[in-house]
């Protein structure tokens, strides 16, 4: 099928070219990179040509405001029913009451949830009368009287430098000026979560919202020790499985690592591990299936319905057996690289990892995150810098390195491939140096690496790239670099 695209995609790049070039140029280059690096990157993966091509269509020239049956425009039929099929494919695939699948991001999808938890749980004159329009001009006086109004409504999130998200109650994010916000960590010596000590925190804090879930933490969750606590306290327990949201379709997380039968919200991205167009969703039970539904108006504007229907197709393949097979290489892949790297010598932040990511710890090598990204950039490799438990170079430079399967694992890499990898990444760690700065310290951004050791290190990741082809088949006529 991939050949009989060719002359399409390469008359589709025509197209564009004949009014911008630019954009067809770099459109292919993209194509030309990505199939030329070993992706590494925990929150990308490789959608399918289904899934892309699903995208560019007239879908998206319609203004769909409402839900499916109820729309602030007339002529919406079609919209309705792209996103029936999607809602409808994302209840079987995890089993949830509800589903909402309008969110255009992960975040958003975050919104959503916690916009109804508080239309659901809090009467608020004020909450009432907010918009999308006017939300962005409240200032720090209007966020405080609002957080009084809600009876000084609080958030528990997990902590950025323990692996979880901005959004979980960040200060300078939304998130952290909706509520009060406490966070809680991971335990210092084994880098796990410590459910007693999350316990007592909200014992302590009475939060209104418990949000379970990460982007940068290598293991598994207890959900239904997460919902105990929450039920404790009189929380809601909200759980963001944007990352591992393949991994519980696949049915590879399953019983208490499962959150759907377990929280009252769940919300997600369907890219990443899901490996489905760049958007969100939200999955919830039947008591908060009106508020969230409210999230256009109260947070979304218009539905992307082109984005919706690629939904749908990436859902309708998540339920098949191959998408499980592939979950469970997505896990197994991501155990060989830690096992790999810890053999070579490279620290591991818990000491591995049990879901599809893990997290090296730099210090060892004297390197921050962002001279360890350069140096495996420059050397074909793509990953992301992160912050580590007790950061001691901040959220900017950092001291780790982000690594996840579920990008390689779609282009058919298995465990020797991963095993390889392990070894280009620790040649590569082992041998970088800081640069020295003008004063003649050690920089924090730039890396020195020996002679020849990039060049050496990509032409090896070249020939493992050659074996697994990104859309093989598929060739455009417009040249690249």
């Amino acid at each position: 099928m991939t050949e009989n695209l060719s002359p399409l995609y390469s008359q589709l790049l025509d197209v564009i070219a004949s009014v911008e070039p630019r954009v067809a140029q770099a459109t292919a280059q993209e194509l030309a990179d990505q199939r030329a690096s070993l992706k590494l990157i925990a929150s990308e993966n490789y959608a399918s040509l289904p899934v892309l091509l699903t995208m560019g269509t007239w879908l998206s020239d319609k203004y769909a405001e409402g839900t499916v049956g109820h729309r602030f425009y007339a002529g919406c039929r079609n919209i309705d029913t792209v996103e029936s099929v999607a809602a409808e494919h994302a209840r079987a695939l995890f089993g949830a009451d509800h589903a909402y699948v309008q969110p255009h991001s992960g975040i958003d999808a975050n919104l959503v949830a916690y916009w109804a938890i508080l239309n659901h749980r809090v009467e608020s004159p004020t909450l009432s009368r907010l918009s999308a329009a006017t939300v962005n001009d409240l200032g720090e006086a209007d966020w405080e009287a609002l957080r009084t109004e809600f009876n000084r409504q609080r958030v528990m999130g997990m902590a950025l430098d323990a692996g979880g998200h901005l959004t979980h109650g960040f200060r300078h994010n939304i998130s952290g000026k909706m509520f009060q916000q406490r966070s809680y960590g991971t335990d210092p010596t084994t880098g796990l979560v410590d459910y007693d000590a999350l316990r007592a925190t909200a014992l302590q804090f009475r939060p209104l919202i418990i949000v379970a879930g990460y982007s940068a933490y290598p293991r598994r969750l207890d959900f239904a020790r997460l919902r105990e606590i929450a039920d404790e306290v009189d929380a809601t327990l909200f759980v963001d499985m944007a990352h591992f949201a393949g991994l519980v379709a696949g049915k590879v997380m399953t019983g208490n690592e499962d959150p759907v039968p377990h929280a009252h919200i769940v919300a997600s991205t369907t890219h990443k591990s899901l490996r489905g167009p760049r958007g969100g969703f939200v999955l919830s039970t039947k008591e908060y299936a009106d508020a969230v539904d409210k999230g256009c108006p109260m947070v979304l504007g218009g539905p992307l319905g082109q984005v919706m229907a690629a939904k749908a197709v990436a859902l309708a393949e998540a339920r098949s057996a191959a998408f499980q097979t592939y979950a469970a290489a997505v896990a197994a892949n991501a155990q060989t690289l830690a096992d790999g790297l810890l053999r070579r010598g490279v620290r591991l932040v818990t000491g591995g990892t049990d879901n599809h990511l893990l997290l090296i710890d730099l210090t060892s090598f004297g390197l921050t995150g962002r001279q360890g990204e350069s140096a495996l950039l420059e050397s074909g490799i793509v990953t992301n810098r992160n912050s580590i438990p007790h950061d001691p170079n901040g959220a900017w430079y950092t001291s780790g390195i982000r690594l996840g399967s579920p990008a390689l694992t779609s282009r058919g890499f298995g465990a020797a491939e991963f095993d390889r990898v392990a070894d280009l990444i620790a040649q590569v760690l082992s041998q970088t140096s800081p640069a020295t700065t003008r004063d003649g310290g050690p920089s924090q951004a730039k890396a020195v690496l020996p002679d020849g050791l990039a060049a050496r290190v990509k032409a090896q990741a070249a020939e493992l790239l050659e074996a697994h082809p990104l859309y093989p088949g598929l060739e455009l006529s417009l040249p690249v670099a």
